[in-house]
């Protein structure tokens, strides 16, 4: 198989990608002020609702052939992370509302060259259910923005009705053979376990000399045997929260860390997040393992630390595996200035934390 190299002219900017950027800056500031506002509190603007708040570790595979032998992947190790599970919407809202999920990783003892503002030796990974990012480009993810801050201020039941018209849609879809709709997946995802999840990138980076997208894919035994895991949110508005933490009392989670490499300019587009790579033509394969031993996974200073204090962007990356495409492009802005927001409200210091000792237990 032909992989094809990584270029630093292989991106292709929309004209108007910055006013787009500008856009989606004003509108998600908008939708932070109104979640502040109505709670009296300042979250995140996605990803608001945390689920699980663990440390780990990240095994790099041995023997793994050049072309995955890349960036920080270049040869075998062992390094820390802290990963935060959480919940798509930037406000905290009970789990009728299920939509798209997130696993934000941070890599600790990283070496080599590190994007332009990134000042700790550290690599974050930044992933979401789904294969891709409905939205596709900058102007797409401006569009998808205006559309979730007009429903920011409605009512959590409409909210809850419009995830179920969702998933009873991509579940007939799925009963006739279509395949499941991502979009409709982002607004309205089954009730599954956190930790049965597969995670995605959804967006290319660059993977060394080549290009990239990653997948976390969840294989403990435990892991696998939640496959049809379903929670009843009427029972408990929590429920995810609390699933996870019951796992994480009894069992480890182990996932593996694949990366998809790019072999073809036109199947797989770098500036369109909304298509799918076909793995037919270019499978995930395994990379690295990440294991989250048994732990509280939601003790109150480390969830105040994960929530409140540490960020984690797709900024915060070595050279080796920068952040690629108009969505990628918009997030390197978006995440920092929203996070600038939210921290001036809260007035609590952000912390682009640098080692794992600086986590409360």
């Amino acid at each position: 198989m032909a992989y094809l190299p990584y270029r630093d002219d292989i991106e292709t900017p929309e004209s108007n990608e910055q006013e787009s950027i500008d856009g989606i800056i004003a509108g998600m500031t908008q939708e932070t002020r109104t979640v502040e506002k109505r709670d009296g509190h300042a979250v995140r603007a996605s990803h608001a609702k945390s689920t699980a708040c663990v440390i780990g570790e990240l095994v790099v595979a041995d023997d793994l052939p050049p072309e995955l032998a890349q960036g920080l992947f270049a040869k075998p190790g062992r390094f820390a992370v802290a990963v935060r599970f959480a919940q798509g919407p930037g406000e905290k809202l009970g789990d009728r509302v299920s939509t798209h999920r997130g696993m934000a990783i941070k890599v600790f003892g990283v070496d080599g060259e590190r994007l332009a503002g990134h000042d700790a030796p550290t690599q974050d990974f930044v992933l979401a259910s789904g294969t891709t990012f409905p939205a596709g480009t900058a102007a797409g993810f401006l569009s998808q923005a205006k559309k979730i801050g007009a429903t920011t201020p409605m009512p959590e039941g409409v909210k809850s009705a419009a995830a179920s018209v969702a998933r009873n849609i991509n579940r007939v879809l799925n009963a006739i053979g279509a395949g499941p709709s991502p979009t409709l997946d982002f607004y309205g995802h089954p009730f599954s376990h956190p930790l049965a999840e597969t995670y995605f990138s959804q967006c290319p980076v660059r993977y060394g000399g080549h290009v990239a997208k990653l997948g976390a894919f969840p294989v403990a035994a435990e892991q696998r045997a939640l496959a049809d895991w379903r929670l009843d949110p009427h029972q408990d508005e929590d429920g995810f929260r609390h699933a996870a933490v019951d796992y994480f009392d009894g069992d480890e989670a182990v996932f593996e860390l694949r990366a998809q490499l790019w072999t073809d300019a036109d199947a797989q587009p770098i500036e369109d997040t909304s298509v799918d790579w076909p793995v037919a033509d270019s499978p995930y394969r395994t990379i690295a393992t990440i294991r989250l031993p048994r732990q509280a996974a939601y003790g109150p200073d480390r969830v105040r630390y994960f929530d409140e204090v540490m960020t984690f962007r797709p900024a915060h990356s070595l050279a080796a595996h920068r952040p690629l495409g108009g969505v990628m492009r918009a997030r390197m802005q978006v995440y920092q200035a929203l996070s600038d927001v939210r921290h001036r409200d809260t007035g609590i210091p952000a912390a682009n934390t640098a080692r794992i000792e600086d986590i409360p237990a």
